[in-house]
């Protein structure tokens, strides 16, 4: 079997030194061509996760590499990133011609494989990158980031802006980067319509851990990708309230029940409210 295209080992992250684990003891082996799909709930850990293997924050408990490199102290190469993050930075919303755009990152360099991507992803090379929508914005942004060919690629809910068609095409596209070049994906998304042929894995993470490691998806599985989604969040949202019961979490989320002592803004605009 070859090397792992990823290599998480006992892998925790702290946004503070004093605060719970946003990921904890996570271990991890994915394998040149999987795609891998992680599903979880606002705040299970995706995006963190991404965003070390990415090398944008530095590990200190555990380890994790890729290509057999340290992401964050060894940098490898062929490593793409592409997180939602990018369309809002004033410097791309600002008036610049998207083919001089694109040129400036090196596209007249993979002029096969950016052609390619502009017809698949829809774009007017002629376009503004102030005049455009967001979604039209983000379609620059993941033409900007393919047209290099990369060995595995990161994905942090950036289809999240797409028409449904350019999104089939693109998960087209990418399925047949990873089949054809043996390029390893991992993506995390909310959105699940479509994607039931898309992943070769599926995980679920919760609390920073996962719950089912990546394992094998088949489309035969008995439930769609959205039905299972929707049954593995539903137990997470059981889970989380158990222990909001139980007091092993401080916080509860929700209505609160606090025998109606108001809330301190709710004082305040209480005091000043004329409109009775």
């Amino acid at each position: 079997m070859s090397l792992p295209a990823v290599h998480i080992d006992a892998l925790s992250f702290f946004h503070k030194e004093d605060a719970l684990a946003a990921l904890a003891d996570l271990n991890l082996k994915v394998f040149p061509g999987d795609r891998v799909l992680l599903v979880g709930a606002n705040g299970a850990g995706k995006s963190t996760l991404l965003q070390l293997l990415a090398g944008k924050r530095m590990i200190r408990h555990g380890s994790a590499r890729i290509l057999d490199k340290d992401v964050f102290m060894q940098t490898p190469k062929g490593v793409t990133f592409l997180g939602t993050e990018w369309a809002m930075n004033p410097v791309v919303r600002s008036d610049i011609v998207v083919s001089h755009f694109l040129d400036s990152v090196g596209g007249y360099r993979h002029k096969e494989r950016r052609d390619q991507l502009l017809n698949i992803l829809d774009i007017d090379l002629d376009w503004h990158m102030h005049q455009i929508s967001d979604g039209e914005r983000r379609r620059v942004q993941l033409c900007m980031g393919l047209m290099v060919p990369w060995d595995v690629l990161l994905l942090d809910e950036v289809t999240v802006d797409l028409d449904v068609l350019v999104r089939h095409d693109l998960l087209e596209f990418l399925k047949h980067e990873s089949e054809t070049r043996g390029a390893t994906i991992l993506y995390a998304t909310h959105i699940f319509d479509g994607l039931n042929e898309f992943p070769t894995h599926v995980s679920h993470m919760r609390d920073g851990r996962f719950v089912d490691a990546p394992h094998t998806w088949s489309a035969e599985h008995p439930l769609s990708l959205h039905d299972l989604a929707l049954q593995w969040l539903r137990e997470d949202r059981e889970v989380r309230r158990e222990q909001e019961k139980s007091g092993t979490r401080s916080k509860t989320r929700g209505a609160r029940t606090d025998n109606g002592v108001p809330t301190d803004s709710e004082a305040f605009y209480k005091k000043y409210d004329y409109s009775h």
